[in-house]
């Protein structure tokens, strides 16, 4: 059995494949991807420079305009580190772009806020499972709280 992409940061045509999303944002074009996906610019830990990914909405709070996202790569990935040394943020979502504070969410509502996302996309979440932990996964508590074990979820709360 093949190792999981977990295992290892994204190199390669697939690091250059993830990051092609940035571009559409860029070209004005993020209104595409809907509130599906955000782009977040961070300030990097160590360089002090801005930087740019996108991730997956997994949620979105349209009264309070909360953004959440679960970290693909766990707490190795680049984004997440860089919010936990600088929590503001700049979220562009559609057509929006907000001053934002990352917050890290508790296990148990993460597992909720997750479990709800896998009723609301079935397909993406196997497909996801596949990439992620090479298994086509059903939708179910014990797969989300597995998840959630190595993926932790943040919410961009918007500055008032």
């Amino acid at each position: 059995m093949t190792k999981s992409i977990l295992e290892a940061q994204p190199v390669g045509m697939l690091r250059v494949g993830l990051r092609l999303p940035i571009w559409l944002y860029r070209l004005g074009l993020g209104w595409l991807l809907d509130d599906r996906f955000l782009m977040l610019t961070h300030i990097g830990r160590n360089s002090g420079k801005p930087r740019r990914t996108v991730v997956e909405v997994v949620k979105h709070d349209p009264k309070s305009n909360d953004y959440y996202v679960v970290s693909g790569w766990g707490n190795k990935a680049d984004w997440y580190r860089n919010i936990h040394k600088h929590p503001d943020v700049i979220i562009h979502a559609g057509w929006r772009t907000l001053h934002a504070h990352a917050v890290d969410i508790p296990f148990d509502e993460a597992v909720a806020i997750l479990d709800e996302y896998t009723r609301l996309h079935p397909m993406a979440f196997k497909e996801l499972t596949r990439i992620f932990l090479n298994e086509q996964l059903q939708p179910g508590p014990e797969v989300t709280r597995r998840l959630i074990a190595m993926m932790p979820m943040v919410v961009f709360r918007p500055h008032d």
